[in-house]
């Protein structure tokens, strides 16, 4: 028995494409098949064997994408997929890094979540499941962005992670995500010149091939320090922007200690 309706968040992403047509302009090499494709799916896969219920809506969301990033470069980080739209995430005019990517077909996300925390350029991407709900709350806040309003403003809304940075309790210590994969302890101490800090208190994680991960943690003076230090949130370190979020002594001691 297979399913051959709608999916279980109500729309099938191949017809995104007639909701969002801003990218279908990008032509063959943008959405048809690529050669040489790693994935199995640069075609329509056979029916889904769903039958309790149907398959959930194709969609990922992306973070810690560059800045300059364009629709063909999430095309091709996801090379031999089925792209359908991708959708820039912006707050107050400016790309926040993130973006979701709908997918032809459901069985499509799981080879987009294996790119997980691969390169694109010198940057590493995290790449996460996502919902049709939360797809569709991006477009219009990205219509409201552009219009200058909010199209919900007197609805409660979830804290957004700038929100959440803010209200987060500090307790001397910094994470830092989107490092140089070439950043010492010195250049860390000189992205925080307006602290005073040792290479005793800069923590470069490694991964489990003994490599720069591009994460650090710093140990400030106080939490005083660590709160100030914020202000550094998503400023660049060469040619990388770096962002900052209040953390604890067990997280970075678990970090550290994985990389070993």
């Amino acid at each position: 028995m297979f399913y051959r309706g709608k999916y279980s968040d109500g729309a099938d992403g191949r017809e995104m494409g007639a909701k969002r047509q801003r990218i279908n302009d990008q032509g063959p090499s943008f959405y048809g098949n690529l050669p040489g494709s790693s994935f199995m799916y640069s075609a329509p896969p056979p029916p889904y064997s769903y039958v309790s219920q149907p398959p959930p809506f194709p969609v990922v969301r992306l973070r810690g994408l560059p800045f300059d990033c364009t629709e063909a470069d999430v095309a091709e980080f996801f090379h031999g997929l089925d792209i359908v739209d991708v959708l820039f995430v912006h707050k107050n005019g400016k790309f926040t890094g993130e973006a979701f990517c709908v997918l032809g077909y459901p069985l499509q996300v799981d080879f987009a979540l294996q790119k997980n925390r691969q390169n694109m350029g010198r940057r590493y991407v995290e790449v996460f499941r996502s919902k049709r709900q939360e797809y569709y709350k991006a477009i219009a806040n990205e219509v409201a962005d552009a219009r200058g309003g909010s199209p919900r403003r007197n609805a409660p809304r979830a804290k957004s992670s700038d929100e959440a940075k803010e209200s987060a309790e500090h307790t001397g210590i910094l994470r830092l995500r989107g490092l140089p994969f070439s950043a010492g302890k010195d250049d860390i101490i000189e992205f925080f010149k307006d602290f005073v800090l040792s290479e005793d208190a800069i923590h470069v994680v490694l991964n489990s091939e003994g490599r720069p991960s591009g994460e650090a943690f710093v140990e400030f003076a106080n939490a005083e320090d660590s709160k100030s230090a914020m202000a550094k949130d998503r400023m660049t370190l060469g040619s990388r922007y770096i962002e900052l979020f209040p953390s604890f002594p067990e997280e970075m001691d678990d970090a550290i200690s994985r990389g070993r």
